[in-house]
């Protein structure tokens, strides 16, 4: 029995002249979240079209769940479940008919249905709301249920594209409390995301950028390995102090946050505080202080964006 929920290897896909992804390499232990974190337009999409055997690929192996794919797609698809970004059940239909709808597509026999679906509705807070009709829930009911109707079946590997985008900072912690729930329980999950503090709840993550993945370990591990110093600057006229900075080489990127200038150094300068301040005189008095890297310096410093 293998350890992990998904392989890929030298993966590629093209259309036409156009190739979407090119050498994608995976290996997502079971029971993992997993983040998957990019540019838009850099390949997120299709590399899960292609895991999940929606898309065939170009060239290279693709194991899912102990299946080839895409050979064996047909016999995957009842041991995933999906949540797209955008809310894709039936607003006419109750909480209740719409987990009904979901169980007997999965060919759940009626004991069974009625078992889970209670189930679900207690683990997912709906249990009052049963009866109501879901065009008139709120986002972050609407994202419970959506998360309800993609584990209707319990499926051992669950994909979710960017499902906190539509709803508030509680929601999106009580929504990961779940994920880590399931995580516990044995389901492994692929999650793309745009929030950089979501993408630090994973137990592992890849970057991609134009179709590659730049980056790929556990959190802390890509932001101790990323290769540059963080720095902090507080100073005057930071619009110009940063134009200034992006002209050294030994700059990786620079970012104005409130009061504070973010500054990217290489680690080939030791002394980055020290360095700055005698490159820049006008910085000799500044406050200056070595901070430690967040993930969003992780995806400046691999993706195309460090100097923009």
């Amino acid at each position: 029995m293998t350890t992990y929920a998904i392989e890929a290897e030298n993966v590629v896909k093209r259309f036409g002249d156009f190739t979407a992804i090119e050498d994608i390499r995976l290996q997502i232990p079971k029971g993992y979240i997993y983040g998957f974190l990019g540019p838009n337009g850099c390949g997120k999409s299709t590399t899960i079209r292609v895991l999940t055997g929606l898309l065939h690929p170009t060239s290279g192996q693709v194991n899912v769940l102990g299946l080839d794919i895409p050979r064996e797609s047909e016999q995957l698809r009842l041991k995933i479940g999906y949540m797209t970004q955008k809310f894709s059940l039936y607003d006419d239909l109750s909480v209740e008919e719409n987990l009904q709808f979901i169980g007997q597509i999965f060919g759940m026999d009626r004991q069974r249905l009625r078992q889970r679906l209670t189930q679900q509705l207690q683990t997912y807070g709906l249990d009052q709301r049963r009866k109501q009709r879901v065009g008139g829930m709120s986002g972050g009911q609407k994202q419970r249920l959506s998360l309800a109707a993609a584990t209707m079946h319990n499926p051992e590997l669950l994909f979710l594209d960017e499902p906190t985008s539509a709803v508030d900072p509680e929601n999106r912690r009580e929504f990961w409390e779940q994920l880590f729930d399931l995580s516990d329980q044995g389901t492994t999950i692929l999650v793309t995301s745009h929030y950089m503090d979501e993408a630090e709840r994973c137990h592992r993550l890849a970057i991609m950028d134009s179709g590659r993945i730049r980056a790929d370990g556990e959190p802390e591990q890509l932001m101790n390995d990323m290769g540059v110093n963080v720095v902090e600057v507080r100073a005057n006229n930071l619009r110009t102090l940063k134009e200034h900075l992006l002209t050294f080489p030994q700059v990786r990127s620079a970012a104005q946050l409130g009061i504070r200038l973010r500054v990217l150094i290489y680690q080939d300068i030791v002394e980055p505080a020290m360095w700055l301040r005698s490159q820049i005189p006008e910085l000799a008095n500044a406050e200056i202080a070595v901070v430690r890297p967040s993930l969003e310096d992780v995806f400046v410093t691999v993706t195309g964006e460090g100097r923009q």
